[in-house]
């Protein structure tokens, strides 16, 4: 479905349901007084059913766009997405859209029933940060004419052809890996992210590639599969800590999961870094206010954003992008949580 057939989906919708033509449907929303009482009674009935506020579908109408957008999230409650989606915001302001905010809760029936908003025109765009693209798309016709503007952030999927927003996983594991060899740790924890997750697969297989490059052997043992949250980080260092070998350093995949280890180890009776260093990923404002302040390999919230929305409300404005991945860099911050392995 081409972005053409897309505009013209709501007044479609409304006559169909209304049983009346489209230009009825114009008039009773433009100019009601054209319209016997009957009829517009009977469009109007048909508008609120449908979930629509009518002057502001109106407009959309006649311009062709609602000017709205939507940031679809797999988890509101993760303090990762919020510099991310406070710049869309402002950046959406400031171009004359507004933002609507969905939680999927990772499930892909929602992200499908949120996508719908955009086939009847309540929203101009999508922007999701999963890895799954919540449209049916035939790989044999062309992909600009399936789809709507829709970004792609954070997670990506397979799909090629929509731009991209995120950063190089794989380089994020091998450096948090490489901070820790550096500081003579060689028996490494490592607490992951969701498993089928591709950001956790990618820092992991990162990790493992410093170590192999290190010559370091990694006990199989001291990998814990966690969720990106702060439960998990709990969970995954009760149950590591019981290893009659225990780690010297946790690297989890997510700021969350690691404050949730500094909890757990500090319940423990451990000391950080003294006993044990922790570093993390993201670069969430917590982190450098956890007890102590985490080490992290930090990513540019506030760019992504940025991007996110550009791409996007240049796309709804018919402007292509240069370029379909942007990959942005990373940075690590080294704080209190990360020293020197403790000589044992």
């Amino acid at each position: 479905m081409s972005q053409n057939q897309f505009k013209h989906l709501a007044m479609g919708d409304i006559a169909k349901k209304a049983g009346v033509c489209m230009a009825t449907v114009s008039r009773t929303l433009n100019n009601p007084d054209r319209v016997s009482e009957k009829t517009r009674n009977l469009v109007m009935k048909v508008v609120e059913d449908m979930g629509y506020i009518p002057n502001r579908l109106a407009a959309s109408l006649r311009q062709g766009r609602s000017r709205n957008i939507a940031i679809m999230l797999p988890d509101i409650t993760n303090p990762y997405f919020s510099p991310i989606v406070r710049t869309i915001e402002q950046i959406s302001l400031a171009r004359g859209y507004s933002v609507i905010l969905k939680d999927t809760q990772d499930d892909p029936a929602l992200e499908r029933s949120f996508a719908e908003m955009v086939k009847t025109r309540q929203v101009d765009g999508i922007i999701t940060n999963s890895q799954r693209i919540p449209f049916d798309v035939d790989p044999t016709q062309p992909l600009h004419e399936q789809l709507p503007p829709i970004v792609n952030a954070s997670e990506f999927c397979d799909l090629e052809g929509i731009p991209k927003v995120g950063v190089d996983n794989v380089a994020i594991g091998k450096d948090a890996a490489e901070h820790l060899l550096g500081f003579g740790h060689s028996r490494i924890a490592v607490i992951t992210g969701t498993s089928h997750i591709l950001s956790s697969q990618q820092r992991e297989k990162g990790f493992r590639t410093a170590l192999l490059q290190a010559k370091v052997n990694f006990d199989e043992k001291l990998l814990y599969q966690g969720d990106y949250s702060c439960e998990s980080g709990v969970a995954g260092v009760r149950a590591i800590m019981q290893l009659k070998d225990r780690p010297t350093a946790f690297f989890c995949f997510g700021d969350q999961v690691a404050i949730g280890a500094l909890h757990a180890l500090r319940e423990l009776g451990y000391r950080v870094p003294e006993d044990v260093s922790v570093i993390g990923v993201d670069g969430i404002a917590l982190s450098q206010y956890s007890a102590p302040p985490l080490t992290t390999v930090a990513q540019p919230l506030t760019l992504i954003g940025e991007h996110c929305a550009t791409l996007l409300i240049d796309l709804i404005e018919g402007k292509q992008p240069e370029k379909l991945v942007h990959i942005l860099p990373h940075q690590l911050l080294v704080r209190a949580s990360t020293g020197p392995a403790p000589k044992l």
